[in-house]
């Protein structure tokens, strides 16, 4: 089905005939909840709000409704998405779990009236947008500019099904005449090019590239790095660092073109998409770094940019108007980042707001700071995203300070500090005694038990009701967080305050680290996603480490507990064969968790056959879905 390969442009007309034709209420909901998902996937937030919500009519769940409040809030209605965070909240029974979502509504409703009294920047959409995509500018002269598309002059005739457009190329647009062109052809290829860096002379080129194997599923995006000789690119070639099965894109570089920074989703990170810094040494890069956690989150951080000792970066999970959004930071006197600051309106929108670079190259204007681009996904563009232009102008004056001449005190000293607010949480499930069933939210979880180890030190704290434990944290330190609960499994949390600065404009500095702990479910099977099998083979697929590699963690944070680890097939096949295979899987399954350091002793494998299906059906009536449901790895907790 196109929308599960994710052809989402491909799958609305085909979701949207289906659901017309459908009688059958519950049929409906699963519908219009994809057909909401694929809008969403595609850009079109407005299109999504009211498939989301007749998704939820008609029966989709609290799924539903959580997409509804975010397809709001990226609509920019933050008054009416404030009330369905609030109402979600309500509705799975933990208001804590849309708390920051509600504080960023309240946000973005007072930054939009502070720009309708003030305007420090002037934006409009660039001249050679089109109706499908343009982002990531890059500066290339003083009258030129490269930009990421995918429109129909992208090399190859094939379709990016995901957006319906070509896959995406660099192109050149001339500022005076506006007129395009595909950059090098040695450059572009049939796969997804996108943002690329230089280096002062142009003689260096950075950029990403995305290969698309739709029929294995193996997208992954590498930097590339190409040199000018004699006028012509060279052949890009992957640059050392970037590791397989890890994505990396957004390069940008310092101007002495000594240190990269890109972002990368790679595993070593805080969580998601985060920013990196490589520095290079006789000419070779040497090995990334994360940037601090001033900058780094649990969300996704990327596009970064630099302007002498500004940094510039999105955000989707610092505080922000919706979707990514533009954030600022500057090189203090003690070499270190200030906190992030946030453009506001009009730069950042509730949409997503990101590639923000600026004009070095550009003459100047009276009453004009600084200029430049940054791609934009909102609504008001000419479709997809988009590339605007800004001005940063001069502020007004401030009125003169009113000083009190009776008044001799001295200012008083900054006081600085760092705190860290540690969530304990638990998963709530839809049917509470199920954890198979889905997960509707996560809720402070109190009477837990919380150590903290950094240097040679280590500290135990009672977690409250409330599920929080708050830390004030020392300089340039590790810590390590060991959560525990009886009749919880064990889990740990890291965070580290090295490289974050001492910032005058945000003297106390606050940070969230949360951490979940699972309920033991004894002699319950609980599903293992993800874990896949070649037809007629028990080989532990690449594919299925991940989930393997998360269970032997699991077991090493809670050394006294066993498990059985099960396999089971579907009803298709003769029963002998199914049970043999499946029992030579989980036996695969457990050998594997034991070359990960897990005592023999503690793993017991079963393979069940078709003897145990997770649904009933006619073996001869039975839906693909249902087979699918049926061919499942699980485990159990026995002691």
């Amino acid at each position: 089905m196109a929308f599960d390969r994710k052809q989402y442009a491909v799958a609305i007309p085909m979701l949207k005939k289906e659901y017309k034709k459908s009688k059958s209420r519950i049929e409906k909901g699963k519908l219009a909840m994809m057909i909401g998902e694929s809008y969403r996937h595609t850009n079109q937030s407005p299109a999504s709000i009211e498939w989301y919500l007749t998704a939820y009519d008609s029966g989709a769940g609290e799924e539903a409704l959580k997409q509804h409040a975010y397809a709001l809030k990226r609509d920019g209605q933050y008054e009416a998405a404030k009330t369905a965070f609030k109402n979600l909240g309500i509705e799975i029974g933990s208001p804590y779990e849309y708390r920051r979502e509600i504080q960023a509504c309240e946000l973005a409703i007072g930054w939009n009236k502070e720009e309708e009294t003030y305007r420090e920047y002037k934006i409009s959409p660039a001249a050679f947008n089109s109706a499908d995509s343009e982002y990531a500018p890059t500066i290339f002269s003083d009258q030129q500019l490269l930009f990421t598309s995918d429109r129909n002059a992208a090399t190859g005739e094939a379709t990016y099904n995901w957006t319906g457009n070509a896959f995406s190329d660099i192109f050149t647009v001339n500022l005076n005449s506006n007129e395009i062109e595909g950059f090098s052809p040695l450059i572009n290829s049939i796969h997804n090019e996108g943002t690329a860096a230089f280096n002062a002379d142009y003689s260096e080129m950075y950029f990403s590239r995305c290969y698309t194997d739709e029929k294995r599923g193996d997208n992954y995006c590498k930097l590339m790095v190409s040199n000018l000789k004699d006028g012509a690119w060279t052949i890009p070639q992957p640059l050392s660092f970037v590791e397989d099965k890890v994505n990396y894109g957004h390069p940008a570089l310092s101007a002495d073109g000594e240190t990269m920074y890109f972002s990368s989703d790679h595993p070593d990170g805080w969580g998601g998409y985060d920013i990196y810094y490589v520095e290079k040494s006789l000419d070779s890069w040497g090995e990334p770094k994360l940037m601090s956690r001033d900058i780094n989150t649990q969300g996704d951080e990327k596009f970064p940019s630099v302007d002498q000792d500004t940094f510039y970066f999105s955000s989707d999970y610092h505080a922000g108007l919706g979707g990514l959004d533009i954030f600022s930071i500057y090189k203090m006197k003690n070499g270190r980042w200030s906190s992030p600051q946030n453009l506001k309106p009009p730069v950042n929108s509730s949409e997503d707001d990101f590639g923000f670079v600026v004009n070095t190259l550009a003459k100047k204007k009276k009453g004009v700071l600084e200029s430049g681009f940054f791609s934009s996904s909102r609504q008001d563009g000419m479709g997809g995203d988009d590339i605007y232009q800004y001005e940063k102008v001069i502020p007004p004056l401030p009125p003169p300070p009113v000083t009190d001449t009776l008044t001799t005190e001295k200012p008083k000293p900054i006081v600085y500090k760092m705190l860290l607010d540690v969530y304990v949480l638990e998963k709530i499930y839809k049917i509470p005694d199920n954890p198979n069933s889905a997960i509707l939210g996560r809720r402070p979880l109190g009477e837990a038990t919380l150590e903290v180890s950094f240097g040679d030190e280590k500290k135990t704290y009672p977690v409250g009701p409330d599920g929080l434990v708050q830390i004030e944290l020392d300089e340039e330190t590790d810590y390590r967080f060991f959560a525990r609960k009886n009749e919880y499994l064990n889990n740990t949390g890291n965070f580290s305050s090295k490289g974050i600065g001492k910032d005058p404009r945000n003297p106390v500095k606050k940070f969230e680290l949360e951490i979940e702990l699972d309920k033991i479910f004894r002699n319950t099977e609980i599903n293992l996603d993800n874990i896949y099998y070649d037809f007629d083979d028990w080989a532990i697929r690449p594919d299925a480490e991940p989930t393997l590699n998360q269970l032997a963690t699991t077991l090493a944070r809670n050394p006294n507990i066993r498990i059985e680890l099960a396999s089971h097939t579907d009803c298709r096949g003769r029963t002998a064969y199914n049970q043999t295979l499946s029992q030579k899987r989980a036996e695969s399954a457990v050998q594997y968790l034991i070359t990960k350091g897990i005592a023999t002793d503690r793993l017991t494998a079963k393979g069940y056959g078709e003897s145990a299906p997770a649904v009933e059906c006619n073996c001869t009536l039975c839906q693909e879905e249902e087979h699918q449901a049926n061919r499942r790895t699980t485990f159990k907790v026995v002691d």
